[in-house]
């Protein structure tokens, strides 16, 4: 559950999260009388105007508790593994492991109450079938990859996934490829999951499997470290989940003023299961990061580019 701390009234250093049991989800409010208290909360939030990235601004500081505690009440399981999994994830550490210890979690979650829950309440649903979801175009030495579910506001799907790993991989074989720009057709760039696959694989280990041995995380990761800014992303109306998720793998980010950034994922008694817990905590820090997961609320492209979620916010929309 949701534990709530009043930073005005924290008289002595915060507990060390090391030598005990994991602490839970803290969230941190109230004037900073103890700068040493914003390393150990889940995160703080604030009234004022607060550049720190361990803190968040809000509107309105008893709102946004209230809807913490609803949330964090109404999915105990998939919040505390979130704050376990951002706890310890090592942000500069490497990729795979970050992945990996993911999607155990991921896959932990997805074996639980919450998601079952989740998954009677939206009932049986059918993929439609979308031909050609990824497009790849050779234009010199760069390699356009455009999502092309643009119906579905591109969520992601698994037909989508095998191309665009087809894709990444392509470039990643081919020295010659220089530049890599992913975008989206369409009213958005990726609005996440297709939830109307979700709970389709066999069982969770399945479902490890795949998203490990078949992750356009690490090719996406791979190739920035190549290619640098050179492997950017042109985002622009819903950039959710793992659109989101895949996007922060880049080496640059550019948005259109009509994007939304958010991570949704713990309405379905789950984490960010795309590689978030490494790409976004990398771009802006496990707090502001647990913060997107666990409000469920989403952020506009100036605070995207305030946070370091992206680099550069366009003039106007691509699409």
């Amino acid at each position: 559950m949701l534990r709530l701390v009043d930073l005005s009234q924290a008289q002595h250093a915060p507990p060390d999260p090391s030598s005990a049991a994991p602490p839970g989800v803290v969230v941190a409010h109230g004037p900073l009388v103890d700068e040493s208290w914003l390393d150990y909360p889940t995160f703080a939030i604030t009234e004022e105007p607060c550049t720190d990235r361990r803190v968040v601004t809000v509107d309105s500081v008893p709102q946004t508790l209230a809807e913490l505690e609803e949330r964090c009440r109404h999915w105990p399981h998939a919040s505390a593994v979130c704050d376990d999994v951002l706890r310890t994830l090592d942000p500069s550490g490497a990729t795979l492991a970050g992945v990996v210890a993911e999607s155990l979690a991921y896959s932990t979650l997805q074996s639980g109450p919450e998601f079952a829950r989740w998954l009677q309440e939206r009932g049986p649903a059918r993929v439609p079938a979308i031909a050609d979801p990824v497009l790849a175009e050779r234009n010199g030495d760069t390699l356009h990859i455009t999502f092309n579910r643009p119906q579905r506001h591109n969520a992601f799907s698994t037909d989508a996934r095998a191309a665009l790993l087809e894709a990444l991989t392509v470039a990643q074989l081919d020295p010659s490829v220089t530049g890599i720009v992913l975008s989206g057709n369409g009213p958005s760039f990726c609005s996440g999951g297709d939830l109307a696959e979700f709970g389709t694989l066999a069982d969770p280990a399945s479902a490890h499997l795949a998203r490990t041995r078949h992750s356009p995380a690490l090719s996406l990761d791979a190739l920035t470290a190549r290619l640098g800014r050179a492997c950017r992303a042109e985002v622009h109306g819903q950039v959710l989940g793992s659109g989101l998720e895949m996007a922060a793998f880049c080496g640059w980010v550019e948005a259109s003023e009509n994007s939304v950034f958010g991570l949704p994922e713990l309405s379905l008694g789950l984490i960010p299961g795309a590689g978030g817990t490494v790409s976004v905590t990398r771009r802006i820090g496990r707090w502001r990061t647990a913060y997107l997961v666990l409000s469920g609320r989403t952020i506009d492209a100036e605070t995207a580019l305030a946070w370091g979620l992206v680099d550069a916010v366009a003039a106007g929309p691509t699409q």
